[in-house]
């Protein structure tokens, strides 16, 4: 199976703009800014609760703490939430009927209110599909979150704290090389 598609800033915007006309615009923006911003699999996505961004204080909390039965791995995970991604979960979340704890942050409209992994990984496919970005899938926003890192920088060991991975080799496979990355490397000479 191929790797899933690392998007550009352009696809990015386009896949943004396109979710601007779908019924649950709100959610399905904070959605993909959670998975561009921060790396998390939709599977992680599809299982967060309101008081897993939201602290008693009612400020979004800077890091979300992942229960293993919420995680790939089965082990706990700690996910960092930048400033930029923090100040959607705030506009997002003053929208949302019901601000429980309990009650899940992407909310579906059937059964539960949460989304089943795989109806999350359709729904992102399925998003992409309307923005006309083909070769993207659920994956997409987890290897853009590392290839944009790494493009700027970031060490490899920082990355695969960043993303979970319990082996280097793993975040290494989810760089895209491509030809900024070969020309930043360059330059260094």
């Amino acid at each position: 199976m191929p790797q899933a598609k690392t998007l550009n800033i352009e696809e990015i915007d386009k896949v943004l703009e396109v979710v601007k006309l779908n019924k649950y615009a709100e959610r399905d923006r904070i959605m993909i800014l959670i998975s561009f911003w921060s790396g998390m699999r939709a599977g992680e996505i599809a299982s967060l609760k309101i008081g897993d961004v939201l602290g008693h204080d009612g400020n979004i909390k800077t890091e979300v703490r992942l229960k293993p039965e919420q995680t790939k791995g089965s082990r706990h995970r700690k996910v960092l939430l930048g400033e930029k991604l923090r100040e959607e979960l705030v506009t997002y979340i003053k929208e949302l009927e019901g601000k429980d704890e309990y009650l899940p942050l992407i909310r579906s409209q059937q059964g539960n209110g949460y989304f089943r992994p795989n109806a999350l990984v359709q729904k992102f496919k399925s998003i992409y599909d309307q923005a006309g970005v083909f070769g993207a899938s659920s994956h997409s926003g987890r290897r853009t979150f590392i290839t944009t890192l790494a493009n700027k920088g970031t060490s490899v060991r920082v990355l695969q704290a960043l993303a979970g991975h319990r082996h280097i080799g793993t975040t290494q496979m989810y760089i895209d090389v491509n030809e900024e990355l070969m020309r930043q490397a360059i330059e260094k000479i």
